[in-house]
């Protein structure tokens, strides 16, 4: 697979995974390195038909899609993708701003549009969105009974309190809070966790899972263990 890779900045924080498809090196290597500051688990590929191949077999929560990519086009990167009844989240890059282009990308499945060149603070806060969307979540704050998340400073809270996570602890809390009331497999954990140059390591989740708990003891939010499915964040009942 080709695809660019970049070395990561000292102690990044790792949590939602994104697939940057860019062949411009210069711009792809900008978004990679501030998608990577603002705590994103990123991969960067450099042209449709492994951008295509990644689809089919790893698991994003966004794609940020370049149109014009050697080896397949970007349009057909998402018809694919779509044919394949995959939702994943697409934002699409362009530097055809026309209306006529945006209506067709949209029509094809396009989640988002933006055109180049772009400033950064707005696609942060359209991939926010998207990723709320994606979750079925319209408040920017998620809560889990007194352990609440404000999706847009990346802030935990337990009643209000600040609550101090490592970066892979609060990748690993991010996601379960996302899907509160639902069972979160450790693959699944760990695909977010680790990006194509790592390797995945699904027993790790167990610890990072286990320093959670110790953290949440004083919270109503609790991490329950599903023996062979998962793990399952939800309020604690009350006690009669």
């Amino acid at each position: 697979m080709i695809r660019h890779d970049f070395p990561d900045p000292p102690q990044r924080p790792y949590t939602m995974r994104i697939l940057v498809v860019e062949d411009n090196a210069e711009l792809a290597h900008w978004l990679v390195r501030t998608l990577r500051r603002e705590q994103y688990t990123v991969d960067c590929i450099a042209n449709g038909a492994d951008a295509d191949f990644a689809l089919r077999s790893e698991k994003y929560d966004l794609v940020i899609l370049d149109l014009a990519l050697p080896k397949m086009d970007g349009k057909d990167v998402l018809r694919r993708l779509r044919a394949r009844q995959d939702s994943t989240p697409v934002l699409v890059l362009t530097a055809n701003n026309s209306m006529q282009s945006r209506v067709s990308e949209l029509d094809e499945g396009a989640d988002d549009y933006m055109a180049k060149p772009f400033e950064i603070e707005e696609l942060e806060a359209r991939i926010r969105v998207l990723l709320r969307r994606s979750s079925g979540q319209a408040n920017p704050v998620l809560s889990c009974g007194d352990l609440s998340y404000n999706t847009n400073s990346r802030e935990f809270q337990v009643a209000g309190q600040s609550l101090a996570l490592t970066p892979r602890e609060r990748a690993v809390l991010e996601l379960l809070v996302r899907r509160c009331g639902n069972t979160v497999t450790k693959q699944s954990l760990a695909q977010s966790l680790f990006s194509l140059d790592e390797a995945v390591s699904v027993d790790a989740i167990e610890i990072y899972v286990h320093r959670l708990r110790k953290k949440l003891e004083a919270s109503s939010a609790k991490i329950m263990t599903l023996r062979g499915l998962g793990y399952l964040l939800r309020q604690a009942e009350r006690a009669q």
